[in-house]
C-alpha cells in the first residue's frame, strides 16, 4: 500500500517490484545486472565507454553521437547506485567537451557531440541541464564537493542560475519561459515539450538554489503540473513531443504525436507522485496511459495521435515505451499496473544499434519500481 505522503517526506520509498512478489534477492540482481549490461558490457548492450585515463561518455547507439541527454541520464543512474568512479568520469567528459564558455549558449553545454569531443551542435538542450543540476546535486549531498569542476554542489547552483538569467544582459536566452515558468524546448523558442517537466526536480532545486532562485523553482513546479493536465489528452493520456504553453500539440515540425520524446511522461508522472504526492491528478493520468496501452503488444506501438489513432509508423524504442509504462506505476495501480510491472520483468535490455534511448529508460524504470530511485538530502 502506498504511503498517504511522498518519500520526501516519509523518507520511504514503494519497492513495487516486491509488491509483487519479487525476491529482495532477485531484484537486487536485476537492478545490477541492467548497470552491468549498460555500463560495462558486453558490447550488444552497452552504453557506456571510458575514454583516456579519467573519463567516459554514454554512446546513442543510434546516432553514433554522445548528448547531453545521456550523459545526464548516465550521471543520475552513477549517483543513484553509488559509483562516484563513473560519475565522475562522465561528469569530467561533459564538463571538458560540452561545456560552453562562448557566445550566446555560454554557460550551458552544447547537446550533440562526436566520441572524440569535437562538437556537432553548439545549442544546448534544456533536458540535459536539468538531470546534470539534480544529478549534482545530488552527488554534492551523498559525497561531497572537492575541488572543480567536482565541486559539485557550485556547478549545479551556477548552472541554474544560468538557465533563469541568461539572456538578461541580451546575450543568449534563459531555458525557462519567465513568464509562463515552463521549460522550453530549446532556449530560442516559444514553446515546450511535456517530456522534459520535472516537477519533482523542481520542488528540489527550490531548496538548493541559489536563495534568490528558490521562488521561480517552487512556481515551476507548479506550473508544470499544470501544464501536463492541458498537455496530456483527457482520456488516451497521451502527450505530444512538443506542445505550445497552452498545452496543445506543436506539429509546426511534425511532433506534435505521441511519439519517443513523449515515452518520458509517464515515468516523470510516477516518481513525481512517489517523492511528492502533490496532485491527484497523476494517478488518473497513469492509469490513462496504461489503460491505453493495455490491449496492445510491444511489437505494434506505434506513432500515435495524442487521441490515440495509430499511425503507420512503428515505434523506435518500444522498449523504452514499456518501462515508463511500467514505472507510472509509481502512481497507478490496479491489473493495468501489475501488468505493466511484469512486462517490464519479462523484457530484457535491448540489444543492437537502437538499444541506447530504450535501456536508460529501462534502467530508470528498475531503479524506480525497487525503490531505489532516491532523493539525497544535504
Amino acid at each position: 500500500m502506498a504511503q498517504a505522503q511522498g518519500a520526501y517526506a516519509t523518507g520511504l520509498y514503494r519497492n513495487v517490484f516486491q509488491e509483487l512478489g519479487y525476491s529482495e534477492r532477485e531484484i537486487e540482481a536485476r537492478v545490477q545486472d541492467t548497470w552491468a549490461k549498460l555500463f560495462e558490457g558486453p558490447e550488444e548492450t552497452r552504453i557506456y565507454y571510458e575514454a583516456g585515463g579519467d573519463m567516459g561518455y554514454l554512446l546513442d547507439t543510434g546516432n553514433l553521437d554522445v548528448r547531453t541527454e545521456g550523459m545526464s541520464y548516465g550521471m543520475m543512474a552513477a549517483v543513484q547506485l553509488d559509483r562516484q568512479d563513473v560519475f565522475d568520469r562522465i561528469w569530467k567528459w561533459t564538463h571538458t567537451y560540452m561545456y560552453m564558455t562562448e557566445g550566446e549558449n555560454a554557460g550551458y553545454f552544447a547537446w550533440s557531440c562526436n566520441t572524440d569531443g569535437t562538437r556537432r551542435s553548439n545549442g544546448p538542450a534544456p533536458d540535459g541541464e536539468e538531470f546534470f543540476a539534480m544529478a549534482l546535486l545530488f552527488a554534492s549531498h551523498r559525497w561531497g564537493d572537492r575541488e572543480a569542476p567536482f565541486d559539485y554542489g557550485k556547478q549545479a547552483r551556477d548552472l541554474l542560475r544560468t538557465c533563469l538569467h541568461k539572456g538578461e544582459d541580451g546575450v543568449g536566452y534563459p531555458m525557462w519561459d519567465p513568464h509562463h515558468k515552463l521549460i522550453k524546448f530549446i532556449p530560442n523558442c516559444d514553446y515546450s515539450d511535456p517530456s522534459y517537466h520535472l516537477p519533482h526536480f523542481y520542488e528540489l532545486f527550490a531548496l538548493w538554489a541559489y536563495p534568490e532562485d528558490r521562488t521561480f523553482w517552487k512556481e515551476a513546479a507548479e506550473a508544470s503540473r499544470a501544464y501536463l493536465r492541458l498537455a496530456c489528452h483527457p482520456e488516451t493520456g497521451l502527450a505530444p513531443e512538443y506542445a505550445h504553453y497552452d498545452g496543445t500539440p506543436n506539429d509546426s515540425r511534425g511532433y506534435g504525436k505521441f511519439f519517443s520524446d513523449s515515452y518520458r511522461v509517464a515515468a516523470n508522472v510516477g516518481l513525481d507522485y512517489e517523492w511528492f504526492r502533490a496532485d491527484e491528478w497523476q494517478p488518473e493520468e497513469a492509469g490513462r496511459i496504461q489503460a491505453f496501452f493495455a490491449g496492445i503488444p510491444p511489437e505494434d506501438y506505434r506513432r500515435y495521435t495524442i487521441s490515440g489513432e495509430p499511425l503507420e509508423e512503428k515505434s523506435l524504442h518500444p522498449v523504452g515505451l514499456l518501462a515508463t509504462n511500467a514505472a507510472a506505476s509509481l502512481a497507478a495501480g490496479g491489473p493495468n499496473a501489475e501488468a505493466a510491472v511484469r512486462l517490464l520483468w519479462n523484457t530484457p535490455v535491448r540489444t543492437g544499434v537502437r538499444r541506447y534511448y530504450d535501456n536508460c529508460l529501462y534502467l530508470f524504470a528498475v531503479l524506480a519500481l525497487s525503490g531505489r530511485y532516491r532523493i539525497y538530502m544535504p
